[in-house]
């Protein structure tokens, strides 16, 4: 069978959706190797994936935790030159060290996030064959939609593609750094003009995590992309890949709403926003579980809890408090966002940083929630849109065709099926359902 390598950025939440679709590839007999800094090893724990190191002058063991504090909050415009400078570092050091591991390995084919601009250029150098995967909200560009970074409501006028156009510059000026190291290696290389993620995706095949019903309206996505839903591990793996610590499902009391809160694994850490969300919940009355994904100490947890969170820890099984929920309180991430859309659970949004924002925007344009910004997030603002959403039906029935249209988009197993069928290394039996398989793709 193929040897697939895994090209991400070394965060926890790309890492698991890269992982489960390479335990899937796995599982059909695929040998699946990661290839990043040391610190990334980790996120692989108890997992039937390889993992190779790379870096090891300029990401040695333990650098990662400050690229990741930096990320998660930058603070001004010179923590956010810090971290597209991180970005650019990192894929200096992939688009260096990676073909020479490649060769060593011999892998043959590459899986490579978008958020990753080294594994395309790697890939396209070295003449291997890879699938692009959005792990996020797409990086693919079209004229009349908004960057996924960028908060704006869908509108299809000429005003709307002004402020897209005004956006989109300032977005690659603040890129620079990162633009000059993909420029730089993509003529080492001998590859055409590159200078952004979007120039490096796979002219063969790309899936995403999203479905087509959340985003905006697309025209522009190539034939060779594929709305897929979230890539989760089967039953058998998510018990080896299970995440230590997780809180067993709250005694939900009947009779009083429950709303799940949760920031996701770089927000987590944002007590004071926690606080102001518990204050909001406490104002309504409603059963309040937090889960700060290990960003809060003990002391942190236990004065939530003070304050009037009935439930606090640091993993929740979301999957079951997204499916009892009235709502949840999240900062808009894709994960928690598309189990929303699972489980019909209208979603207050936070959004912070990176696609969150975008994320927020769909989910107004979609009439699926609301939002509001973290920095004017007061309890009574939080309150207030927290009230609409529990007292107005028209939420959740609005997320009626989402839910059904990510039940339809098959997941993980749809996604290894896509990708072994592009790569020519498998070919679906015309029995099998359409779901599963690429028969009636395009």
């Amino acid at each position: 069978m193929a040897h697939f390598g895994v090209v991400a950025p070394a965060f926890y939440s790309h890492y698991s959706a890269m992982a489960a679709l390479g335990a899937e590839l796995a599982a059909r007999g695929h040998r699946v190797t990661f290839l990043q800094q040391a610190d990334a090893g980790a996120h692989l724990k108890n997992l039937p994936l390889g993992f190779h190191a790379l870096g090891a002058a300029t990401h040695p063991a333990g650098s990662l935790t400050a690229s990741v504090r930096r990320a998660a909050n930058p603070g001004g415009p010179l923590g956010l030159r810090r971290v597209i400078q991180d970005m650019a570092r990192t894929t200096d050091m992939l688009c260096r060290e990676l073909p020479p591991a490649i060769e060593a390995l011999g892998i043959e084919f590459l899986l490579c996030d978008q958020m990753e601009a080294a594994g395309g250029l790697v890939a396209e150098a070295m003449k291997l064959p890879f699938a692009s995967v959005a792990n996020a909200l797409p990086v693919n560009r079209e004229p009349g939609i908004p960057l996924p970074v960028m908060p704006f409501a869908y509108e299809d006028s000429e005003r709307a593609r002004h402020i897209y156009q005004g956006s989109t510059r300032v977005y690659d000026w603040l890129m620079a750094p990162h633009a000059e190291v993909i420029e730089a290696h993509a003529r080492r290389f001998g590859l055409g003009p590159r200078r952004a993620l979007h120039d490096c995706l796979s002219r063969l095949v790309e899936v995403s995590q999203t479905t087509e019903t959340f985003d905006f309206p697309r025209r522009a996505l190539p034939a060779h992309f594929h709305h897929v839903g979230p890539l989760r591990f089967s039953t058998g793996i998510a018990g080896a890949a299970g995440t230590p610590g997780k809180q067993a499902m709250p005694p939900v009391a009947p009779g009083r709403p429950f709303v799940f809160a949760s920031l996701g694994t770089l927000q987590g850490g944002r007590y004071g926003l926690f606080r102001r969300i518990v204050r909001a919940c406490r104002r309504l009355d409603v059963q309040l579980l937090v889960a700060h994904c290990g960003g809060l100490d003990a002391r942190q947890a236990q004065a939530l809890t003070e304050a009037g969170a009935d439930w606090v820890c640091a993993f929740a099984p979301q999957q079951e408090a997204l499916a009892r929920a009235d709502a949840v309180i999240s900062h808009a991430g894709s994960n928690t966002v598309m189990d929303a859309i699972a489980h019909r659970t209208p979603i207050l949004g936070l959004p912070i940083a990176f696609d969150q924002p975008g994320a927020a925007a769909r989910i107004r344009h979609a009439g699926i929630g609301l939002t509001v910004a973290p920095h004017f997030a007061t309890p009574g603002r939080i309150a207030s849109r927290l009230q609409r959403l529990l007292d107005e039906p028209g939420f959740a029935q609005r997320m009626a065709p989402l839910a059904e249209d990510l039940a339809r988009a098959g997941g993980t197993p749809r996604a290894a099926d896509i990708i072994e069928e592009a790569l020519g290394l498998h070919r679906p039996a015309a029995h099998e359902d359409t779901p599963q398989g690429v028969a009636s793709l395009g």
